[in-house]
C-alpha cells in the first residue's frame, strides 16, 4: 500500500496549483510506484522520499493506487462516498453529511466533541 503526506504546492507556469505528496509504502510498493512513474519519477532531495505530483489535492494524508493501466492515481472512493451520499439524501441533510464527511476526509473538526459528564449520585436528601 503507497501512502502520500501532502508536502507543499505551488503554481505551474500555465497557472495551475499543483500539490506535491511525499509517498511511503514497503519496499514493494515503493518499487511499483517507480515502475508507474516512469521518467516522472522524482524523489525529494533532503529526505529521499519519492514524490507525487497532481493538480488534484486529495487532503493532508490519502492512499495511492497504481491502476491496472500502470497509472498512480489518489485513492478518491472516500471522497466519491460522501459525494453521492449528499446528492442522494440533497437538502438539509444532504448538506450536513457533506460537511460531516469534508471534515473527516480534511483532519479538521469543527463540530465539538461533547465531553461526557459524570453521573450526579444524589446524598441521603435525595439531592
Amino acid at each position: 500500500m503507497l501512502t502520500a503526506s501532502l508536502v507543499r504546492s505551488y503554481k505551474s507556469p500555465k497557472g495551475n496549483t499543483v500539490f506535491v505528496y511525499s509517498v511511503n509504502g514497503n519496499t514493494e510498493s515503493l518499487t511499483e510506484f517507480e515502475t508507474a512513474q516512469g521518467a516522472n519519477h522524482r524523489v525529494d532531495d533532503t529526505t529521499g522520499k519519492p514524490l507525487f505530483f497532481t493538480t488534484r489535492c486529495f487532503g493532508d494524508n490519502g492512499t495511492l493506487i497504481i491502476t491496472s493501466n500502470g497509472k498512480v492515481v489518489p485513492d478518491m472512493s472516500e471522497f466519491d462516498k460522501a459525494n453521492s451520499l449528499a446528492k442522494q439524501y440533497g437538502g438539509n441533510l444532504g448538506d450536513q453529511l457533506a460537511r460531516i464527511a469534508s471534515e473527516r476526509l480534511l483532519g479538521v473538526q469543527s463540530t465539538p466533541t461533547p465531553t461526557p459528564v459524570a453521573a450526579r449520585i444524589p446524598d441521603e436528601s435525595g439531592f
